[in-house]
């Protein structure tokens, strides 16, 4: 059993376009109680800088453009990932962090981003959605935890409202007036319950 147990384990997770090898959205997360400076602690970020995590991107996509297999250890780290469309997803692990877990987390973000988008996980559609895209990663994975694997509780917490009621919401008055009428017809809906107990 390890020494270090942890909450910890995801220390990235990576959308980048293999056309043009550009970032679409990278997260590195360092774990509040790692310490300062350490970078092969577990939680410790071993890439600080942006020049080092342009670096490490870019040996990770070299490796695994032509892989078959969705899980590698590379420099030190597990990275499980899946390629969607014109885009790669990675989640990246300590050397020890399971790698079923990782798995599924990559398939979440996947599932999910494929609910969100109608099936259409591509570099346009991501950077178009950007908004959705994050608050996606950040239902999964907060501060390097998992929160949740499960795509549909992850897009149903990140779908943006129906359309039909917006219209509902645009007729309600919010000047002084309607404002004082919603106070009178809840104070009265209030003394009707108090007198029914």
């Amino acid at each position: 059993m390890p020494s270090n147990m942890s909450l910890f384990s995801v220390n990235a997770i990576l959308i980048i376009s293999t056309d043009d090898r550009s970032r679409i959205l990278t997260k590195y997360y360092s774990a509040p109680h790692a310490p300062p400076g350490s970078t092969n602690q577990p939680g410790a970020n071993p890439y600080p800088t942006v020049k080092e995590q342009k670096a490490f991107e870019k040996g990770l996509l070299e490796k695994t453009n032509k892989q078959t297999s969705d899980v590698i250890l590379y420099d030190g780290r597990v990275v499980v990932f899946k390629m969607e469309g014109d885009v790669m997803l990675y989640v990246v692990g300590g050397g020890d962090e399971n790698e079923i877990m990782l798995f599924g987390v990559v398939l979440a973000l996947r599932d999910a981003l494929s609910i969100l988008l109608k099936h259409s996980t591509d570099k346009r559609t991501l950077i178009e959605n950007y908004d959705i895209l994050s608050l996606a990663v950040d239902e999964i994975i907060d501060d390097g935890i998992i929160l949740e694997t499960d795509p549909v509780i992850i897009s149903s917490r990140v779908s943006k409202p129906p359309t039909q009621d917006i219209a509902s919401v645009k007729n309600i008055d919010l000047s002084e007036q309607g404002l004082l009428n919603a106070w009178e017809f809840g104070k009265l809906k209030l003394a009707e319950r108090m007198r029914q107990l």
